[in-house]
């Protein structure tokens, strides 16, 4: 017999689902829409996911295996539907992915199937999340992750140390997905590494971030460049950082690769992550940065500051003051969706176009890093609105 709470909740749950997203009009940078709502929440999740359904065994309608945050996506745009794979994280820290879909891309968008499982290869892989999606040109569709497990290495009291990896698995339908080997480097900590779209010289490209611990970067960090030989045995041999960690700026502690980079006239436009220090600990933002199509470890244009970081409410969460993003999609229109994480808590959406991010990355004026010429720069910009000003008064 079904409980009579669950239609209860249902119909709440319906109209959570089913609400209309609209375009943030108090937010306004000519870059790039916010929205007033997030558009995937633990609340989000179907109840049948979390509750025994059944009065006869959960007679108080309890919830058995809830659900703590959903977040840090991976996006993939196909048959003009939305798709976000998500790092869903139950009350006990482990983290699965699951497949949630949308026609529009802003609102909707609801959880389908069951949570992706594949074959278990590596009994020491504790948890996975963070997925990056990538329709390659081989025709597979990619998803790329954080493999973490227990540092074999660690003192016997020792139960936080952790070794990260990522791990990889491919589909066609994603539904059906199947396991390959972790992408092997010299590094002894591997995370954010994301597939290149596009072969490479015939090559398998990726772009990686060397560590040297779990958390601090040690001699290791920037986003870097490898290639390997087979996908079925990704072996990479050498890694090059193509974007380094600076001294006080949004990178300084550390970054790493976004999405996939996004294929322009001018250049791959890539989105990245980036780290620094505060009183209150770390915060993350997105910055972005441009690669040559010749060359895609070329960095070719790079903005000064951040592109998106904690905005009101979006600051607030599990760990605070934080925007991660992972996943992004173009559809047939050249509109770009940008989803982002607040928090480690919830998704949102950002909604910009290809020549609004090609502006944005290329003519926006990189960083002096320094105060004075910082200073400088700006004042160069007042002297020339004033002029324009007077011309127009």
């Amino acid at each position: 017999m079904m409980h009579e709470k669950y239609f209860e909740l249902k119909e709440k749950q319906e109209a959570l689902l089913t609400r209309k997203n609209e375009i943030n009009e108090e937010f306004y940078n000519g870059v790039y829409d916010r929205y007033e709502y997030p558009v995937i929440t633990r609340h989000h999740v179907p109840l049948h996911w979390r509750f025994d359904l059944n009065k006869e065994t959960n007679p108080f309608f309890m919830e058995r295996l809830g659900i703590n945050a959903a977040f840090n996506a991976g996006a993939l745009y196909l048959n003009e539907k939305y798709y976000l794979v998500v790092r869903t994280e139950g009350l006990d820290r482990k983290s699965f992915f699951a497949l949630a879909e949308s026609d529009t891309g802003i609102d909707n968008f609801r959880f389908i199937g069951k949570p992706l499982t594949w074959e278990d290869i590596d009994e020491d892989e504790t948890n996975i999340y963070d997925m990056r999606l990538v329709k390659h040109e081989d025709g597979w569709i990619y998803g790329v992750y954080c493999s973490e497990a227990k540092d074999p290495d660690a003192t016997p009291f020792d139960t936080s140390s952790a070794v990260a990896q990522a791990g990889l698995v491919r589909t066609k339908d994603l539904k059906n997905w199947e396991r390959l080997p972790n992408i092997q480097t010299k590094s002894p900590q591997q995370r954010n590494v994301v597939l290149h779209p596009e072969f490479v010289n015939g090559k398998y490209a990726f772009y990686t971030r060397p560590q040297d611990g779990f958390i601090s970067t040690g001699s290791g960090g920037g986003i870097a460049w490898g290639v390997c030989d087979s996908i079925e045995n990704p072996v990479i041999n050498k890694e090059e950082v193509i974007d380094e960690r600076r001294y006080h700026t949004v990178y300084e502690v550390k970054n790493g690769q976004g999405p996939a980079p996004i294929k322009t006239e001018k250049g791959w436009i890539h989105i990245a992550h980036g780290v620094r220090n505060t009183a209150a600990g770390l915060r993350y933002v997105l910055y972005t940065f441009a690669t040559s199509l010749d060359d895609p470890k070329q960095v070719i244009a790079k903005p000064g500051g951040h592109f998106i970081a904690p905005y009101d409410d979006e600051r607030i969460g599990d760990v605070s003051n934080v925007i991660f993003c992972n996943g992004a999609v173009v559809n047939e229109n050249n509109d770009v969706f940008i989803y982002y994480a607040s928090s480690d808590t919830r998704m949102h959406v950002a909604t910009t176009t290809i020549d609004k991010l090609v502006d944005y990355t290329f003519n926006t004026p990189e960083d002096p890093f320094r105060s004075l010429p910082c200073a400088i720069q700006r004042g160069e910009l007042i002297e020339k609105n004033e002029n324009l000003l007077k011309q127009n008064s």
